[in-house]
């Protein structure tokens, strides 16, 4: 098993399709990644040598994207600041309700969480 950044790689997956598991780094990235590190599209992750793995952290390392934990404490903090700003879409991530426009009338079922229903005789 390879771990990169917190996450574990399927071993079975091409590298190209194994490297969008890590937080913040999606199909172009990943097919940035391989196409500078010089991988074949077909390169299984079980198949990766030392160095190989070693050139793929520092590369990883070197791109100008934050990946993994600090994402997401970067946007941690952003929606806390949001919050405590008291700004609309900080009151509606507070209130637990859509916050870029949605209507809540109906749909937002996930946002605003499911109605009960008690089923029963009066």
């Amino acid at each position: 098993m390879v771990y990169l950044f917190d996450s574990e790689l399927p071993k079975n997956k091409t590298l190209l399709f194994a490297l969008i598991n890590i937080y913040g780094i999606g199909k172009a990235n990943s097919f940035f990644i391989c196409k500078k590190l010089g991988f074949s599209r077909n390169l299984i992750v079980k198949d990766l040598s030392k160095e190989q793995i070693s050139k793929l952290i520092k590369n990883i390392e070197s791109l100008p994207v934050t990946v993994a934990g600090d994402l997401l404490k970067s946007r941690l903090l952003i929606a806390k600041k949001l919050v405590s700003i008291k700004s609309y879409r900080g009151l509606r991530r507070y209130q637990g309700l859509p916050v870029r426009g949605q209507r809540t009338r109906t749909n937002a079922r996930s946002r605003r969480g499911a109605k009960k229903t008690v089923t029963g005789k009066k």
